[in-house]
C-alpha cells in the first residue's frame, strides 16, 4: 500500500488547511482529490482562490462538489476514488458563527465525520485506508492551561461540542472496527490564507490598510483571550505524520506558547513601525498611535462570545516524541508573515501605486 503512489481525499480542500495540505501532498507525489461544498461560497471562484494562490491547478488535483453530510454521496465518492488516505477538514469552523447556527454546526462537524467513518466501514476499507480527523483545541474550552491529550474536555461553544462528538466517533470506530483513524487536536493555526472573518487576519488586513492610508479603526472584542498560535504550514505536516504511524492515535499540535489578542495587535502594528498605547478599561478601552495619537483600535461588545474561552495553551510533547514534529514558525514569525502578506496584497491591488509603498 505504501510503496506505490498514494491517493488522498481532502474534504474542505478550499479552506486554509486544505490548500496547504494539498500543496504538501502534491509535492510528496500524491494524487489529490478535494471535496468542495457546493454552496460554501456565493461565487464558486472565491472558494478556489487559496488553491490558485498556491499554484494548484486543475492538472495538479481533482475537485469534486459535494457535502460531507450526504452519506450516500460520500460513500459513492470514496468508492470511486479508493483513497489511501482521507483528511477530513470540512467543518463550520468559526466559533462565533456556531452560536448563531448550532444545528448546522452539529450537522457538518459531527454528522459529516460519521458519514466518512461509515463509508469506510460499509465499503470494507478498514485495512486499506487511513483517516485524519481535524479535531480542535476548542474542545478543551475552559479546562486549565496547559492542555494535552489527557486534559479533560470542557467545550464552551457549539463548535467545540460538535468537534468533541466527532472526536469520540473517531475513537469509537477505531476501537470497534480497527479503522486507522487519528484525531489531530490542533491549537490555533493561522497563515496569510486565513479567512478575513478570523481575528488574526482581521488584524493583519487592517494594519496593512491603515499603513496604506485607510482611515479605518480596527474593532475587536476580548483583547485578553490567550491563544497558542502556530502556522498552518507546520500543522498540515503534522497531519501527514500522524498517518505515517503504524497505529492510529490522537495528538495535540501546538507551539507551547500563548499570547493574547492584545499582543497580536501590538506585534502586528510593530511590523509597520507603529507603537500602540492603550487607555481606558473594558469596552471603553482604546488603542492609539503613540506618535500621532490617532485612534487605531476600539472595542465592540457585540464581538464578545456568549461564553469566552480565555486561555488555550498546548503541550505537544507526545507529537514531538512520537512524530518527531516541531513547529518551524513561532508567534513573531507568524505575525510577520501575515502582515507582510497583506501589505503585499494591498500593494498589488493598488497596482504598485507610488502613493503607497511598503516600508519593510
Amino acid at each position: 500500500m505504501f510503496g506505490a503512489k498514494k491517493t488522498a481525499l481532502i474534504t474542505g480542500i478550499a479552506g486554509q488547511d486544505g490548500g496547504y495540505l494539498a500543496e504538501f501532498l502534491i509535492r510528496k507525489g500524491y494524487k489529490v482529490h478535494g471535496l468542495v461544498r457546493w454552496d460554501s461560497y456565493m461565487d464558486p471562484a472565491d472558494g478556489l482562490k487559496r488553491l490558485e494562490a498556491l499554484g494548484l491547478t486543475d492538472a495538479a488535483l481533482t475537485l469534486h462538489q459535494g457535502d460531507v453530510t450526504d452519506a450516500q454521496a460520500v460513500t459513492a465518492l470514496i468508492k470511486a476514488i479508493k483513497p489511501d488516505e482521507i483528511y477530513n477538514l470540512a467543518a463550520l469552523s468559526h466559533v462565533a458563527v456556531s452560536f448563531k447556527t448550532p444545528a448546522v454546526t452539529m450537522e457538518i462537524n459531527t454528522k459529516g465525520t460519521l458519514a466518512i467513518l461509515e463509508a469506510i466501514r460499509i465499503l470494507d476499507m478498514e485495512k486499506s485506508v487511513r483517516m485524519y480527523q481535524a479535531s480542535s483545541s476548542e474542545m478543551f474550552g475552559s479546562a486549565p492551561a496547559p492542555q494535552d491529550e489527557n486534559t479533560p474536555f470542557q467545550p464552551c461553544s457549539p463548535y467545540g461540542v460538535a468537534k468533541l462528538a466527532a472526536y469520540w466517533l473517531v475513537k469509537t470506530y477505531r476501537d470497534a472496527y480497527g479503522i486507522h483513524a487519528s484525531n489531530g487536536i490542533l491549537f490555533n493555526h493561522e497563515s496569510p490564507a486565513r479567512g478575513e472573518d478570523f481575528v488574526t487576519r482581521k488584524i493583519t488586513k487592517a494594519v496593512a490598510a491603515i499603513e496604506g492610508g485607510s482611515r479605518e479603526v480596527l474593532t475587536l472584542g476580548n483583547l485578553e483571550s490567550m491563544r497558542d498560535w502556530g502556522h498552518a504550514r507546520d500543522y498540515v505536516e503534522g497531519m501527514w505524520l500522524m498517518l505515517r504511524q503504524e497505529k492510529a492515535d490522537d495528538y495535540v499540535l501546538a507551539t507551547g506558547q500563548a499570547h493574547s489578542v492584545r499582543e497580536f495587535v501590538e506585534r502586528a502594528f510593530a511590523q509597520i513601525g507603529t507603537t500602540v498605547v492603550w487607555s481606558g478599561q473594558g469596552v471603553e478601552e482604546t488603542g492609539r498611535d503613540k506618535r500621532t495619537g490617532r485612534l487605531l483600535v476600539s472595542i465592540d461588545p457585540a464581538l464578545f462570545r456568549p461564553k469566552e474561552v480565555n486561555h488555550l495553551l498546548g503541550n505537544a510533547r507526545k507529537a514531538q516524541d512520537a512524530l518527531n514534529w516541531l513547529p518551524k514558525y513561532y508567534f513573531d514569525d507568524l505575525v510577520a508573515d501575515m502582515v507582510n502578506a497583506d501589505r503585499a496584497l494591498l500593494w498589488r491591488e493598488a497596482g504598485g501605486d507610488s502613493v503607497w509603498k511598503m516600508t519593510g
